[in-house]
Formats: structure tokens, C-alpha cells, sequence
């Protein structure tokens, strides 16, 4: 089933073209994945080596992956989960930068990511004339998604840090808001009240504090309203379930398509028939 973006793809070289997966039920449950993996590891890595040399292995391996996506000639689903994966975990430390090394309040920093993201699609479209994911091929267009991909984790890890931490609410609170929240642009959409290329871009936006608050939930101690587990032991835990469904994609996606039927020959009546 497909949610949002829902026009399925041709199949043949146009297809190819696209760089990005098919937007299905499976499409969401990776995405919030990625969102909470992101958000763990990058507390991790911050807490296990200095904040500086974190940010800059993140930017690193942000930029190969990035590189390795751009340059593939079509989709690829290991090489573009990785990419969304990178952009997690630079997109949650490029969020906290500006509140914990410059002290810039997360309503502040969630308001300036989210005119960011304004700019980013507003240029996007002027310069496409569209917003659908369905048009991202090489080149310009899949510049453009992967900008707006980068600033809605920003975005979305400023928003959830501002209901969870500025707003008190705390993370399994944030969590079922956020969840509550996804459902609006989708029963926007089925009701026809929000087009599709609008309630892809909105729900997209709220996996990132989604995954996110029930990642730091798992991971938080306790005192801090949290189940203790560790933001180690949580990265590692979404990370296996993240790599087993890519793989489970890869798999289905490199399956040989069934052979069609063959045609059934038409019986002689038949065939006279048509002859006439």
C-alpha cells in the first residue's frame, strides 16, 4: 500500500531514472528508523569522543554518501538508505550545535530551520516547477531533494527537542504527540483536503522528532525521564532492524519479474470471428 506520493512508477528506463524508492507503507517504517538511529548516534558519538571530532567523522561520512548517491546512474536502495541515514545523524548534529555550542534557543533554532526549509523548496520549485519526489532524477532535481532532505532532519530535531526538553513534555510524550500529529496530512490526503506532493513533505518532517523522542526514550536514563538503555545499545538494536529490512528491499527489488502468461490461442470459432 502506498501512502502519500501515491503515483506508482512506470515500469522501464524512466523508472531507472528516479533516485529515490517508491513511496510505500515499508518506505515510512524505514524512514522513522532512521530518524531514531540518527538521533541515538549521534548523542553517542558526542558523548564518546569530543564534540568537534564527532561532527566532523559525521560531515566526512555525510559527504561520501551523498557523493556515492549523486554520482550512481539510478536508485540504488542500500546506497540511498545510507545516504538518509548520514543525513540523520549530521541533520541531529547540526541541530544541536546551535543549542548546545552557541546557546541558541531550540524555538529560535526551530523556527530559523523551518524558514530554511521554505527557502529550499520555494527555489526548488520556482527552479522545477514541481516538488514531487517522482521527478528526482540526476542532476539538478536530486540536488534539490537532498537539501530539503537535510534540512527537515534539522528541523525535525529541532522541533523535537523543543516539545521534549523547552516544552517539558518529555520523550514518550513527544513521541505519541508526533504520532498523533502524522496522522493529520494523511487523513488530509485521503479526504482530498491536501494534495500529495503537500502531505509527503509534511509527514516527511514529522517522522524526524517521531523516530526521534522514542529513540531517546529507549536510550535516556531514567532520571531523565527515559527506559535507561543506552544510546549505544539503542543505535546498534534500530541500526540490525534498519539493515534487515534495506536488505529484505535490495532482495525483492533484484528479483527476477514473473514471465507473463502466455497468450492463450483463440479457438478456431474465435479466430474466425475476428477474421470477419
Amino acid at each position: 500500500m502506498t501512502i502519500y506520493e501515491t503515483t506508482r512508477r512506470p515500469l522501464g528506463p524512466a523508472t531507472l531514472a528516479v533516485k529515490v524508492p517508491p513511496v510505500t507503507a515499508l518506505f515510512w517504517v524505514i524512514k522513522v528508523l532512521t530518524t531514531g538511529m540518527g538521533e541515538t548516534a549521534s548523542d553517542f558519538l558526542a558523548r564518546a569522543m569530543a564534540p568537534p571530532v564527532a561532527v566532523g567523522l559525521a560531515f566526512c561520512a555525510l559527504v561520501v554518501a551523498l557523493t556515492v548517491q549523486v554520482r550512481a546512474r539510478r536508485f540504488r536502495t542500500a546506497v540511498y538508505w545510507f545516504a538518509v541515514v548520514m543525513v540523520s545523524v549530521f541533520g541531529t548534529m547540526a541541530a544541536d550545535v546551535l543549542h548546545v555550542g552557541l546557546g541558541i534557543p531550540y524555538a529560535i533554532s526551530t523556527v530559523a530551520f523551518a524558514i530554511a526549509l521554505a527557502v529550499v523548496l520555494i527555489v526548488w520549485y520556482v527552479s522545477e516547477r514541481t516538488l514531487s519526489i517522482h521527478t528526482v532524477t540526476r542532476g539538478r532535481p536530486e540536488l534539490f531533494y537532498w537539501a530539503t532532505v537535510l534540512v527537515t532532519f534539522a528541523l525535525g530535531t529541532a522541533a523535537g527537542d523543543l516539545t521534549a526538553a523547552g516544552l517539558g513534555w518529555g520523550y514518550l510524550l513527544s513521541g505519541f504527540v508526533f504520532a498523533a500529529a502524522i496522522a493529520v496530512p494523511a487523513l488530509a490526503y485521503r479526504t482530498g483536503r491536501l494534495g500529495a506532493v503537500a502531505a509527503f513533505w509534511t509527514a516527511y518532517v514529522i517522522t524526524r522528532p517521531l523516530g526521534a523522542s522514542f529513540a531517546d526514550w529507549m536510550g535516556v536514563p531514567v532520571a531523565r525521564g527515559g527506559l535507561g538503555w543506552g544510546t549505544g545499545p539503542v543505535t546498534a538494536a534500530w541500526a540490525l532492524v534498519i539493515v534487515a529490512l534495506v536488505a529484505f528491499l535490495s532482495v525483492r527489488r533484484a528479483a527476477p519479474a514473473s514471465p507473463p502468461a502466455a497468450a492463450v490461442p483463440a479457438s478456431p470459432p474465435a479466430a474466425a470471428a475476428s477474421a470477419n
